[in-house]
């Protein structure tokens, strides 16, 4: 399939999403929000594809929402009907969340307002040495978005995620590195590698459908009240997959010392509770 704005790579069960705006530093427009929401829809029904790595082209990761067109660049305008248009980097951000494939940002370069944002539902962070980042909304006369006012705290603590969006500065990675918004920060030649090294381990050893039920059991149980919520799901999805072929796999290639030999597709052997979530504010 063929994009405008992003490159993609399927190889060895890992997909790669290259941001490929490389003269924009790979800004974010609305033409790549609608790519990336079609292109999570072909990672979700490709069983072929295992893992995701996202990247970007050049020296740039994503500089962020595309300021072309000058003071107007947020003024989504209105129809007078009082509906308020949905934020775009709210729209990735929710269908990433969602995704049934582990997600791995390999950020190699700027990583500004969306730029960063959009990665923080994704499941491991790797940055280059030459990374930055910024929470700069405050000093563009906006506030953050992508629905960052819910994950960024999650991930980094509130204390460090205010003084980054109060501030809006723009900070290294091994101050991201500090503060856990990434795992780890690596020389510019070995980041993309070390991606590929997490993806392909992931491929290569586990069960998809065990991945796909882990993904949104620990996500979706940051938000939960109190841990018999976590029980009541832990409960149905280890019934279901201790019974299933895959467990029987994962047990007999440990005894017998082999690679394991999954066979279970999540677009079609999932359980009828998943995904266990069904209201939501849109469709």
């Amino acid at each position: 399939m063929s994009y405008e704005t992003l490159l993609t790579d399927l190889e060895d069960r890992v997909f790669t999403i290259t941001l490929n705006r490389p003269d924009r530093l790979n800004a974010f427009t609305a033409t790549m929000m609608n790519e990336l929401l079609d292109v999570l829809d072909e990672v979700d029904g490709n069983d072929e594809i295992r893992a995701v790595i996202v990247t970007g082209a050049g020296r740039g990761f994503c500089a962020g929402a595309d300021l072309a067109s000058g003071g107007s660049t947020f003024d989504a305008g209105g129809s007078g009907s009082g509906v308020v248009p949905r934020d775009g980097g709210g729209r990735v951000t929710l269908r990433l969340y969602e995704c049934v494939k582990p997600l791995i940002a390999a950020i190699n370069g700027p990583a500004v307002g969306v730029g960063i944002t959009f990665t923080l539902p994704m499941d491991i962070r790797l940055a280059s040495e030459s990374a930055k980042f910024g929470f700069v909304f405050a000093r563009r006369g906006i506030v953050p978005e992508a629905c960052s006012s819910w994950f960024l705290p999650r991930v980094v603590g509130i204390s460090k995620a205010m003084e980054w969006v109060a501030t809006g500065r723009v900070f290294p990675a091994a101050e991201a590195l500090a503060a856990r918004l990434v795992s780890e920060v690596l020389p510019p030649d070995q980041l993309l590698p070390r991606a590929r090294e997490l993806a392909v381990e992931i491929a290569s050893h586990t069960s998809a459908m065990s991945v796909a039920l882990s993904r949104q059991l620990l996500w979706r149980m940051l938000g939960a009240d109190h841990p018999m919520e976590a029980h009541k799901l832990d409960s149905r999805a280890i019934h279901f997959m201790g019974a299933s072929p895959d467990a029987r796999e994962g047990v007999q290639s440990f005894l017998e010392k082999r690679a394991p030999r999954f066979t279970m597709k999540v677009s079609s052997d999932a359980p009828d509770f998943f995904p266990w979530w069904k209201d939501r504010p849109f469709e």
